[in-house]
């Protein structure tokens, strides 16, 4: 790694722990060529306090695969009937997302996200032989008709008690759908969703999309927990809030949760369960960033507004009563100079800026339905750009959060900052970070600063790439140079992340576009600040499902899952339509690492 890495990245300066184990991987190459553009290239080494092992990248399944009884990927309606696709074929999900690994008894179980609208989980059986591959025997979809279904399910993680916890991203703004006098004012990004009760997108009215959708379902962490006959149970927490949920995450303390909140404008929130292991009831938090620095990404403490308690089913009661965007608030207009008339609240949420009141005892469903609308109202931050993952690292004491990118409110001034307070003033990085996030002893965080960056491309890389002699092995040379417009030696919009306790080695995959023109995860060390790339995706492609298990039965896996192939970028490279189909595996398997 070239020694200006470290500089750019801002690394956080911290203590070697005494206890903390070596680990290495071979690295990947990045994708030079057209063949290595369009495979799956996993890192073939691992090396654990000096001790080489063997390790590779493993498929449990591609989308459409037949396991058992089951087809893997194929969506389903509240009545279990396959969802079609406007051509009237079966509809088949590329987009795999967040596979979990789940024990049960003397049984393994995966559960796959597939991101899509309607979504849909699938539960999987995993067989496994005595050198800890993994092969599964039977899938089958999880029931969510009791919610009115799956909405977009992205990342998630697995509790301390060990089950599933997943989410859904992008709910629908509620208020828009509410005041549309047809259909064309309506996002069409929430349409498909009605599938899911047998309607047809493409012939509906409004009052059919109205009476088939009902926005305040959807944007809720789940929970799955699996029975000892292997069914796949499924909750929604209202009480956590409904925003963008990439993911929550919950703490060592079986209490504390943090939710992530992917888009523009979006919050950070802390969840505290009444009860270590139940999260169907808590108060809810949005954190205020304070900032101390503008340098690289950006340091700041953190401030937490409180935004009052909820349970789970009396948030649930109120939805399936056909409570409205108008129960809830009076909205007005900005005034010229952004402010907002007396008695109102200026919120820079859903994509607008607003001036709302609410309505009196509506205080805990605005809380719960509304919740970045209502916690910009009452002064948290809401203007982080693509919050993406978490990871919580026990070695220091600290929680991970990815940004996919440092931009639009998180800059100083704008668009973007109207009706909100500016909090966060920071230079553009279209290449993302991730952050550290201090934690005290009930694990609040409490500070919040860069740990490792993306370098957007430099004039001088521009100039190098055009050299005849470039080093396409340092450098982005010829046609590389168009397509990544991050440095290929370090990350480009990072997105799910997952830590390896014991080793201090941070591991992130990435979503990007024009960063990267192939997907990769890395392994960061978090000490000395070595990136090596250990995955690398075909064309078009998403990392997802980044996830490690230390120890299941003797082994240790990281899981893997290849999103949407050809299907972000590069549509035009596609020549099979096969290999379009999402992957879902684990690099591996490792010994057991549970330090």
């Amino acid at each position: 790694m070239r020694s200006h890495l470290l500089t750019a990245t801002a690394l956080i300066a911290l203590p070697v722990l005494a206890h903390a184990g070596d680990l290495s991987f071979a690295p990947v190459p990045f994708a030079a060529d057209d063949a290595a553009k369009r495979a799956v290239v996993a890192t073939d080494k691992v090396t654990i306090d000096g001790k080489d092992y063997p390790i590779a990248y493993h498929l449990l399944a591609r989308s459409g695969d037949k396991i058992g009884d089951g087809t893997f990927a194929l969506l389903t309606d509240a009545n279990g009937n396959p969802v079609k696709s406007a051509d009237g074929s079966e509809h088949i999900s590329v987009d795999a997302d967040f596979t979990s690994l789940i024990r049960k008894g003397d049984k393994l179980y995966s559960i796959t996200h597939f991101e899509s609208r309607p979504g849909s989980m699938y539960i999987s059986e995993l067989s496994r032989d005595a050198d800890g591959n993994l092969t599964p025997v039977s899938t089958k979809p999880v029931n969510f008709s009791a919610f009115g279904g799956l909405w977009v399910p992205c990342a998630g993680s697995v509790t301390p008690w060990e089950t599933h916890l997943g989410s859904e991203e992008y709910p629908a703004d509620a208020r828009e759908i509410e005041t549309a006098t047809a259909l064309d004012q309506i996002d069409d990004y929430d349409f498909p969703m009605v599938r899911y009760q047998g309607l047809d997108p493409a012939k509906m009215t409004l009052d059919e999309f109205r009476a088939a959708y009902n926005p305040y379902r959807y944007g809720f962490p789940t929970e799955i927990t699996v029975s000892d006959a292997g069914d796949a149970n499924a909750a929604k927490h209202f009480s956590m809030g409904r925003v963008a949920v990439e993911l929550a995450n919950v703490m060592p303390d079986q209490k504390t949760a943090y939710i992530s909140d992917d888009g523009t404008n979006v919050g950070l929130f802390r969840f505290v369960a009444d009860k270590a292991g139940d999260l169907s009831a808590g108060t809810l938090y949005a954190a205020k960033w304070v900032q101390t620095s503008d340098e690289g990404v950006g340091a700041a403490t953190l401030d937490w507004i409180d935004l009052g308690h909820a349970d789970d089913a009396t948030v649930q009661a109120a939805i399936e009563k056909g409570v409205k965007f108008s129960d809830l608030f009076e909205a007005a207009d900005l005034n010229e100079d952004g402010s907002c008339a007396e008695g109102f609240a200026s919120s820079n949420a859903e994509g607008r800026a607003e001036c709302l009141k609410v309505k009196p005892g509506m205080e805990m469903l605005a809380s719960r339905l509304e919740t970045r609308r209502y916690a910009s109202m009452m002064g948290a931050t809401t203007e982080f750009r693509k919050m993406e993952g978490s990871t919580y690292d026990a070695d220091k004491h600290a929680l991970y959060l990815s940004m996919s990118e440092v931009s639009k409110g998180m800059e100083d001034g704008g668009k973007q900052d109207k009706g909100g307070r500016n909090d966060i003033r920071v230079a553009k990085n279209a290449c993302g970070a991730v952050y550290q996030l201090s934690l005290d002893d009930s694990f609040t965080a409490t500070s919040m600063k860069g740990l490792v960056a993306g370098i957007p491309m430099s004039k001088e890389q521009e100039e190098k790439a055009a050299d005849p002699g470039c080093d396409p092995a340092h450098n982005m040379c010829g046609d590389a140079a168009k397509v990544n417009t991050c440095d290929i030696n370090g990350i480009a919009n990072p997105d799910n992340i997952t830590y390896m306790p014991g080793y201090n080695t941070l591991i992130i995959g990435e979503d990007t576009g024009e960063g990267h023109q192939n997907d990769a995860i890395w392994a960061l060390n978090t000490d000395s600040g070595k990136l090596t790339r250990i995955l690398s995706t075909p064309y078009g492609s998403e990392t997802t499902s980044a996830y490690w298990y230390p120890n299941i039965d003797g082994h240790g896996y990281l899981m893997a899952v290849v999103q949407h192939p050809y299907g972000e970028s590069d549509e035009d490279k596609l020549a099979d339509p096969a290999d379009a189909r999402a992957y879902v595996g684990y690099i591996g398997p490792f010994p057991a690492m549970d330090k």
